[in-house]
C-alpha cells in the first residue's frame, strides 16, 4: 500500500474515533445529566409510569431523528436536547397544587409552546420580536425558576446529609477538575451509593423496550398563559439562540429560521406522546462542533449524524432507565436535581445581572417568579415576566418624559 493512502487511512481512522467518541460523550453528559429533573418534572405533571416512559422514549426520538435529519441536510452538526430550564419551569409550575394541571392539560401546553416556537421560526417579524426580548428579564425569570431546585438540595439534607454531602463534594472537585463531566461523575456516585445502600432497584413490571402512549390534549387557556407561554420563552432563549450561537462560533451559518422552525414542528407532532421540547442544546452541542470532534470541518455534520443514532439507542431502552429513576427515593431526586441546575441557575444570573440599566427590571422579575405566586390560576413565571416588562416600560417612559 502506498504511503500516502496508508497516512490516510490512519486519518480517516482516528477523525472516525473522535467522531464517535465526541458523539458518544455528548450524549451521556446531555441524557445523564438531566434525566432526574425531566423525571420529577413530568411525574409532578400528573404522568403515568406509562406517559413518563413514552415522553422520554419520544424525546429521544425526537432529539436523534431530527437531528441526524438536520445534519445531514444543512451538512453541520446539529445538536439537539431537551430543555433542562423548561423541565424546571413545568415542576415548579405543576408545585401549585391549586392551578389544576393534569396530564391531558401538560399535553395542551406542550403543542401551545411548539406552535409559538413554529411561528417565530416561520414569520420573519416575530423572529425579531423574540430576539429583541430583553436578555436580563428572561434571563431572571429564568433564574426564579431554577432557583427553588437549588434550594432543594439542601433541604434533601433533613433526610440523607450524608448521601448530599458527598454529592455536593464530587461536584465540586469536578467542577474544577473536569467542568463537562462534573454532573456525569455525580450521576454514577449517586447510583453507586443508592446500590450499596440497597435503595436502588428497577421498578417491577411495565416494559423494557421503547414504549409510547398517546394522549388526547386539553387547552386551558389560563395554563397556557400561566406555562406554554413562559415554557416557550425560557427555551428559545436558554437552549435555541445560545445554541445557534455555538454553531456560529464554530464557523457554520446556521441558519435561524429552519433548525428554530423545525424544532418548534417536532414539538408539536410529538407533544401528544410527552415530548415537551425538542430544541437545539448548547453546552453539550460543543463537544459535537469543534475540531477535537472531527478535524475537517466540512465532514463534522458526521458527528451530528452519530449522535443522533445514540439518541435512537436511548430510545430504545428509555422504559428501562425510567424504572431505575422511579425508584430512586425522594432526597437523592432532589440533590441530583438541584446540583444538575447550578450551572444553568448561575448562568441566568449572570446574565440577568449583566446589564446595569435594566437590574431594577431583572430583580423584580426573578423575585415575582421565585416567589411561587399563583393570581386567577396563572402561575409565577407569568407574574414574573409581566412585572419585569412592566417595570422595564416604566423606566422608558420616565425617561422619554425627562427629555
Amino acid at each position: 500500500m502506498p504511503k500516502s493512502s496508508l497516512i490516510s487511512s490512519r486519518t480517516f481512522a482516528t477523525s472516525m474515533i473522535s467522531a464517535w467518541s465526541s458523539a458518544f460523550i455528548a450524549a451521556i453528559v446531555g441524557f445523564g445529566g438531566t434525566i432526574a429533573l425531566l423525571v420529577q418534572a413530568l411525574q409532578a405533571l400528573g404522568a403515568s409510569d406509562g406517559q413518563l416512559m413514552s415522553a422520554i422514549t419520544t424525546l429521544c426520538i425526537g432529539i436523534g431523528g431530527l437531528g441526524m435529519v438536520l445534519s445531514f441536510w444543512l451538512r453541520m452538526p446539529v445538536v439537539l436536547a431537551w430543555s433542562t430550564p423548561g423541565a424546571a419551569l413545568l415542576a415548579a409550575s405543576a408545585s401549585v397544587s391549586a392551578s389544576g394541571l393534569n396530564w391531558p392539560i401538560a399535553i395542551g401546553i406542550f403543542i401551545s409552546a411548539g406552535a409559538l416556537m413554529l411561528l417565530v421560526g416561520v414569520v420573519p417579524m416575530l423572529g425579531r420580536l423574540a430576539a429583541a426580548i430583553p436578555s436580563s428579564v428572561a434571563s431572571a425569570m429564568l433564574a426564579g425558576v431554577l432557583l427553588p431546585f437549588c434550594l432543594g438540595l439542601f433541604r434533601a439534607m433533613e433526610s440523607d446529609a450524608l448521601f448530599v454531602i458527598i454529592l455536593l463534594t464530587i461536584f465540586l472537585l469536578g467542577r474544577q477538575l473536569v467542568p463537562l463531566y462534573a454532573m456525569l461523575l455525580v450521576l454514577a456516585a449517586g447510583i453507586g451509593m443508592l446500590l450499596l445502600r440497597g435503595q436502588l432497584a428497577l421498578a417491577p413490571g411495565g416494559p423494557v423496550l421503547g414504549h409510547i402512549e398517546l394522549v388526547m390534549p386539553v387547552f386551558d387557556p389560563a395554563m397556557i398563559a400561566s406555562v406554554a407561554v413562559p415554557l416557550f420563552l425560557v427555551t428559545l432563549v436558554s437552549q435555541n439562540l445560545p445554541g445557534l450561537v455555538v454553531l456560529r462560533t464554530s464557523g457554520y451559518a446556521a441558519p435561524s429560521r429552519p433548525l428554530i422552525a423545525g424544532t418548534g414542528l417536532a414539538t408539536m407532532l410529538l407533544a401528544p406522546l410527552g415530548a415537551y421540547a425538542v430544541n437545539l442544546a448548547a453546552i453539550t452541542a460543543a463537544i459535537c462542533t469543534g475540531e477535537d470532534a472531527h478535524p475537517d470541518k466540512q465532514k463534522r455534520w458526521v458527528v451530528g449524524v452519530i449522535y443522533g443514532f445514540f439518541y435512537l439507542l436511548l430510545a430504545l431502552f428509555a422504559p428501562m432507565l425510567v424504572r431505575l429513576f422511579i425508584s430512586m427515593p425522594s432526597a437523592a431526586i432532589a440533590a441530583l436535581t438541584g446540583l444538575a441546575l447550578i450551572v444553568p441557575l448561575t448562568g441566568a444570573m449572570e446574565h440577568m445581572l449583566a446589564n446595569k440599566g435594566e437590574r431594577d427590571a431583572a430583580i423584580i422579575t426573578f423575585a415575582a417568579t421565585a416567589s411561587g405566586i399563583t393570581l386567577f390560576g396563572v402561575g409565577a413565571a407569568f407574574w414574573g415576566l409581566t412585572a419585569g416588562f412592566a417595570a422595564l416600560g416604566t423606566k422608558r417612559l420616565v425617561g422619554r418624559l425627562k427629555c
